[in-house]
């Protein structure tokens, strides 16, 4: 435990908050910036001796509930956070839930690939965003719920069309989501509808793969466009467990002109749950 850097980084955040924004009174003379430390002690729920403790460094280790007490009353980011946790010489423990926000910074870089299929998924692998060509080119899923891949893949038939990497990206998705249900608890109920839905499901997770996101190349028989020779590339987003997967095709090849023309055509006639998308910075897959 890093005591002294715990409590510099302690006083320094707590020095950047405002009253306001806490709904406190920003009238009463103030000695320092910030909070005091007995407002922070009262939003961590905290005694404000224990939070002293902290901050002058004199306090023992403080357990991962304290910490996450301090991450909410501070309204830490999550590196933020994780940093808190290492200063405390423990790993940060995960949300309960896997993150279907999808930050501003990557809507933003799929709005700059026209004529790139991506896709963005999260830990349950929902698709919580997507390209038009996206939709084009890979079909996708009418209904309220969001489209999920890894129920497409084991118990709706495959539902994408003809791939040449389906037996490869059915390895991924089991090992994916087996990793995925050790840090999000509520991923057990996914995780017993695929096993009780699909054999081979069962099958692939006997073998324990690994799942090794990258780049690899794939086939795809598309039933308006042809046969596809497409470039897939996984992109991490490390601090909300997703990945954005990126599909395109070799420059100059008659693939990357067939996406162009796939692409065009999407941008015309966008469907409704394309337009019900909220705006582009939190942009979610229905």
């Amino acid at each position: 435990m890093a005591r002294t850097e715990l409590a510099r980084f302690l006083r320094e955040r707590r020095a950047e908050l405002r009253p306001r924004q806490y709904g406190l009174p920003e009238d009463t003379p103030r000695r320092t910036p910030g909070l005091r430390r007995e407002e922070i002690a009262e939003l961590a729920h905290l005694s404000v001796d224990s939070y002293t403790r902290l901050e002058q460094a004199r306090g023992p280790r403080p357990s991962p509930r304290i910490l996450d007490g301090l991450a909410h009353a501070r309204r830490l980011t999550p590196p933020e956070r994780s940093h808190l946790f290492r200063l405390a010489g423990t790993d940060a423990p995960p949300g309960t839930a896997a993150v279907r926000r999808v930050r501003p910074h990557v809507a933003a870089m799929l709005d700059r690939l026209p004529e790139t299929a991506a896709i963005v998924t999260d830990a349950s692998y929902d698709v919580v965003a997507r390209t038009p060509l996206a939709r084009a080119l890979l079909g996708h899923d009418d209904g309220p719920a969001p489209t999920n891949l890894a129920r497409r893949r084991f118990l709706d038939g495959g539902r994408a069309y003809g791939s040449s990497s389906a037996e490869e990206f059915g390895h991924l998705v089991v090992a994916r989501l087996r990793r995925s249900a050790q840090r999000y608890p509520h991923l057990a109920a996914l995780l017993t509808e695929l096993r009780s839905g699909s054999a081979e499901f069962r099958r692939i997770g006997e073998s324990h793969p690994v799942h090794a996101p990258g780049h690899r190349t794939k086939t795809l028989d598309h039933p308006t466009a042809g046969r596809l020779h497409l470039n897939c590339d996984v992109l991490l987003v490390p601090e909300d467990d997703q990945e954005a997967v990126l599909i395109t095709a070799d420059a100059n090849s008659t693939s990357a002109e067939t996406l162009r023309t796939l692409a065009t055509e999407a941008s015309k006639t966008p469907t409704p749950a394309d337009r019900s998308h909220p705006p582009k910075a939190n942009r979610t897959a229905r």
